[in-house]
Formats: structure tokens, sequence, C-alpha cells
């Protein structure tokens, strides 16, 4: 498979920036989206014409994960487009089926070749950590979560895992919505994935500095525009 970085900081973008967006491609050419926050869309078009996708997985309904479904909407040839999707918070539920697409629970599901599971994630809205199996690789997303018990079974033996680093040590806590890159280290290692992407990166963090943080795990790389991974 092969993982396109679209859009990698939140919950804002920095300058040039995009919000959380994510194509997973398999080998026989099929793509799957992962969220799709505002700057994402134009980065996909870049690669492929959204109505060429199996489906769409929204990991949960904020803002800088879903922004870019609106003006999506507006394509042609969507109709048939599986969209995966949290029922809360209700407003942007509501504003979402508004759109052409076909509105789906998160549950497990085979979508081409893509053969999606779910698990819930800490946030303070309803969330899910994805792993996506094709072609014999397996990738997670965990999507914007906390630790939860359980996560790091969810991961295991992942191929690749692209993991929530949204705040550093300075300024995380156990109550806060987000992982720390340290955390997202030390759940790789234990769920012994074999890469490790960090992401939900904020503009005013160095991304030197978040990979001196997630130490724990060597050869971990920070998200960033036009990165492209294949495993």
């Amino acid at each position: 498979m092969r993982l396109h970085v679209l859009g990698w900081q939140g919950p804002w973008p920095g300058e040039g920036g995009a919000l959380s967006g994510y194509l997973l491609e398999a080998s026989s050419g099929e793509g799957l989206l992962l969220d799709l926050g505002s700057g994402s869309l134009s980065r996909l078009t870049r690669i492929r014409e959204p109505k060429s996708l199996c489906g769409i997985v929204l990991s949960h309904l904020h803002w800088d994960h879903i922004s870019d479904m609106f003006p999506l909407s507006y394509m042609p040839g969507l109709a048939d487009l599986p969209v995966l999707a949290q029922e809360e918070p209700f407003f942007a539920r509501k504003a979402l089926e508004s759109g052409p697409w076909r509105l789906l629970p998160h549950e497990d599901r085979v979508l081409g070749p893509f053969r999606l599971r779910f698990f819930a994630a800490r946030h303070p809205v309803p969330a899910s950590c994805v792993r996506v199996e094709c072609e014999g690789r397996v990738f997670v997303y965990t999507g914007d979560t906390n630790t939860v018990p359980g996560l790091a079974e969810f991961c295991r033996g992942a191929d690749l895992l692209l993991a929530d680093a949204g705040l550093v040590e300075s300024v995380y806590a156990p109550e806060k919505p987000h992982l720390s890159p340290r955390l997202c280290a030390e759940l790789a290692r234990e769920a012994g994935v074999k890469r490790l992407v960090l992401t939900h990166l904020s503009p005013a963090v160095p991304p030197e500095d978040v990979l001196a943080e997630a130490g724990a795990f060597p050869g971990a790389v920070c998200a960033g525009e036009g990165l492209r991974v294949d495993f």
C-alpha cells in the first residue's frame, strides 16, 4: 500500500499548511480517504479524482477533520460514494447529510480491497481509530485520541501506524484530547509496529522538537506536505 499525506496539521493550519487528510492507495490502484480537513481536498485532486475513491472514513466530526467535505459535495460523481461517519455531534452530522454520498456507520466492513476495523478513541466527541488491511499489509490511523486501554492491541503488528501527536509534553495532560509524541512512540513500540508517522501537528511546534520527544521509537517521521510512504 501507499500512504499520501494531504493534510497533517491541527487544529488550525500554519502558513501554506492543511488539516488532517490522508489517502491510502492499493497497488491495484483503488483509493481510500481518511478525513478531509481544510486544504486537503486540493491536494487530493492533484493525485486522483474523488469520484474514483472506494470510500471515505471520517474518524470523527470535528471541523478540522471534515471541513473540506462541504466543497467536495459540489463535485460530480459522488452519489454512490460510501462515507463512514459518527452520528454526533448532531449539527455536524446534519451538515454532512446534505451531501450526495451514502452515510454509513463505523462498523467493520470491506470497501474495495480495503478491510476496515474500528476501535473507540478517547476524545471529546465520538471518535474512532481505524485499522485497514489490504494486500497483506496493515495500516492503523489513531485519529484524535488520548491513551485508551486496548489501543496497543488494536495496533498490534501494523506495518504503518499514523498517530496523533498533537500535544508536546509541555502542554500534554491525561485529560487532554490528544496523545503526545512520546506516547505515540511508546504505543508504537508496545504494539510492535514497523513504522511510525506522527501527525496532527501544531504549526507552532518545530518538527525537530516533535521527533526529539518520540525518541523511544527510532525512525519515526513527522507528517508533512507531500509525504508519501510505501509499505
